[in-house]
This record gives structure tokens, sequence and C-alpha cells, in this order.
């Protein structure tokens, strides 16, 4: 492949890759991918992200508390997820954000530990990497006071509307976008807005093992998703932008640099 590209969000802390995690970095990097953003999504996920990113070459890290785990933020919690992000591998505070979809923690849990997180990268002076999955109202009545304290915010794995999407890029968001609009039963909306997010705000990922591309030909035996399989990715997101394949990967490695201020 003449081209290569990043992936913004793999969960490579996920005891599905507790086996053969080497070969799956060592295959992403063979496949065309230049560097990887490991996301964490609670302390402890945070401290093996760390510790990952530092094991592997061009790899970087997330520090932060997922609106599932939200329940767990204390003080404590916020002092460690500091401490962490004074590391050189965390680039950004995160995952952190608003899930009113199953409300693993309750409204008021996950909106204390959003804010605080936010409160945490507005005085480290680090991008925010966020969530936001059926609470689009709230999340941005929370995240905007915050905005113009922040160097940046990506919303990852974006599924939600054309209205929402513009709001978003509108304050400045990246939008993060994975293999869900792969999906011909439930991406169809997504791919339909792809070409309405300017290129300098969009970023690409896999959320693998998560959301395997259901276009994937031939699908991978065990069902898993590999950040190998980003070029897939990147291919029908250019396909259906209406550009060339090459230029997206260089226009979103270029976005990935602006937003985490790292070189790869």
């Amino acid at each position: 492949m003449e081209y290569r590209m990043f992936d913004i969000g793999v969960n490579l802390t996920s005891s599905q890759f507790a086996k053969d995690r080497d070969d799956v970095v060592a295959c992403a990097f063979d496949a065309g991918v230049n560097g990887l953003l490991i996301t964490g999504t609670n302390l402890r996920e945070s401290q093996q992200a760390q510790k990952l990113a530092r094991q592997y070459s061009s790899c970087w890290s997330t520090a932060g508390v997922h609106p599932h785990d939200s329940s767990q933020w204390q003080a404590a919690t916020e002092e460690a997820i500091i401490e962490l992000a004074a590391q050189p591998e965390v680039v950004a505070i995160g995952e952190c954000g608003l899930d009113f979809n199953r409300n693993f923690s309750t409204p008021e849990e996950q909106e204390r530990a959003f804010v605080a997180q936010l409160r945490i990268a507005a005085d480290l002076n680090m991008p925010v990497f966020m969530h936001c999955r059926d609470a689009h109202e709230r999340f941005m009545t929370l995240l905007e006071p915050w905005l113009d304290k922040l160097p940046g915010a990506v919303l990852h794995c974006f599924t939600g509307t054309r209205e929402e999407m513009q709001a978003c890029v509108a304050h400045g968001i990246y939008i993060g976008i994975t293999g869900w609009v792969c999906d011909e039963r439930r991406g169809l909306e997504l791919r339909e807005l792809l070409p309405l997010i300017p290129a300098e705000k969009l970023l690409i990922e896999t959320d693998a093992p998560y959301l395997l591309p259901r276009d994937l030909t031939p699908k991978p035996s065990s069902r898993r998703n590999e950040p190998a399989h980003l070029p897939h990715i990147l291919q029908r997101i250019a396909h259906w932008r209406g550009e060339d394949a090459a230029w997206l990967a260089a226009t979103t490695d270029a976005n990935v640099k602006t937003l985490f201020g790292i070189a790869f």
C-alpha cells in the first residue's frame, strides 16, 4: 500500500487481545497503519493503555473514565488520571462523555465524571476524547462552556444525526468514524452524512475489537475487529465521500497531528 493511516480508537487493553496482542499490532502496521491511539476507559485500563503505548512504537494512549464506569469516579480517580496524563504517551483525556442508552452509571454520575474530566483537560491543556450516545443535547450543554478552554476535542465513534454532526463541527469538534458506516442495516444514515463532514475535521478508527465492518471479506473466523482493518474502513469512507483514499489518509493523518500534537 502506497499510503498509511492512523487509528484513533483501539481498545488494545481488551481481553480479546490478551493472547496475541503483539501479533495484532504487527499486523496493523504491516497492513498500512502508521500509529495507534489506545483507549483508556477506566483508571485501570488507562494505566494499562499507557504501558502498552510505551511498549509499542508509534502508539499513544488516552486516560479517562467512560460514562459506563462513571460510578467509580472519586477524588482518588481524579488524582490518578492527572498523574497518568503527565506521561508522554498520554495525549488526550478520555474516553469521557455521556451514554444515556444503557445508563450503566446514573446520568448524574456520568455528568459529574464528564465535567470533572473536561476540567482536567482544560487545566492540563489537553484535548478530550469523547463518547456520546442518546445524550446529544445534554452532552453539548455540558461541553460548550469548556470548548474555548480546550486545545481540541473529538467525538469518537460518531453514530448520531446530521443535525448532531453539524452542531459538533460548528463547535470545532472532530468527528471519529468507525466501521459502523460499513453496516448496511444501521450505518446507512451515517454513510449519507460522510460527504458533509469537513475533511479537516474527520478522523478514522476501528474501535477494535468491536464494530467489525460487516462488508469485510473474507470475514475473520474470530469475528474480532482489529486495527489491521482500518485500510478497509478508510477505503469505504473515501469511496462514499468521492475522494481519493491516499489523499484522505494524508488528510486524516494531518488532523491527528493537529489535534493530539504528536509526530509519527
